[in-house]
């Protein structure tokens, strides 16, 4: 199977068509997801929605605490203690790069100008497949949010209902080897 040929498309209640896609693929002995959007703002907006402790708390599952400064530490925090863990800045140059690790995951953020706007990538390699279907559909819930946000649009529905939407998605596109993870306990008692 090629891994990397997987991508789906979703429609958005509020938009005709999102430029939405989720992959996997082979990352050495490791897993990648990539995601890729285009969005209608400028490099420096988007930059400022993923570092911005204000802009993050619409979008991404936790709190981070720290700063982002290749080497400092991160602490991400919810409101489940058992789900906190550590993690560190790996590389940073504003507008264009945000790499860090968030516990074992590796995520990185490149955005680059592209017309009036710019496209936005999201990798997160990982060491076991069978979570790649779980995290697939919450990134890709978390980068819809990211979109709403930056676009001044409200959230529609709740993350739990929305992971579930298009979990299901990626289990199908990416098959049983990558569903073998499923959510966090926590999650299913509280979406």
């Amino acid at each position: 199977m090629h891994w990397n040929d997987v991508s789906m498309k979703r429609i958005d209640p509020w938009q005709k068509e999102v430029n939405v896609n989720g992959e996997l693929e082979k990352a050495g002995e490791k897993w990648r997801l990539r995601f890729t959007r285009n969005l209608r703002h400028q490099p420096q907006e988007v930059w400022e929605a993923i570092t911005q402790p204000e802009h993050l708390k619409a979008w991404f599952p936790q709190e981070i605490v720290g700063k982002w400064e290749k080497g400092a530490s991160l602490e991400f925090k919810s409101s489940y203690a058992e789900a906190n863990f550590k993690g560190e800045v790996l590389a940073v140059d504003p507008p264009k790069l945000l790499e860090f690790r968030w516990g074992t995951d590796t995520i990185r953020f490149e955005i680059a100008p592209s017309g009036s706007g710019s496209t936005l990538t999201l990798l997160d390699t990982f060491d076991e497949m069978g979570k790649a279907a779980r995290d697939a559909a919450g990134w890709h819930v978390c980068l819809d949010a990211l979109e709403r946000h930056i676009d001044g649009k409200r959230s529609v529905g709740s993350p739990g209902e929305n992971w579930d939407e298009v979990h299901d998605d990626y289990v199908r596109a990416l098959g049983p080897e990558a569903s073998t993870i499923g959510p966090p306990e926590r999650r299913s008692e509280t979406a």
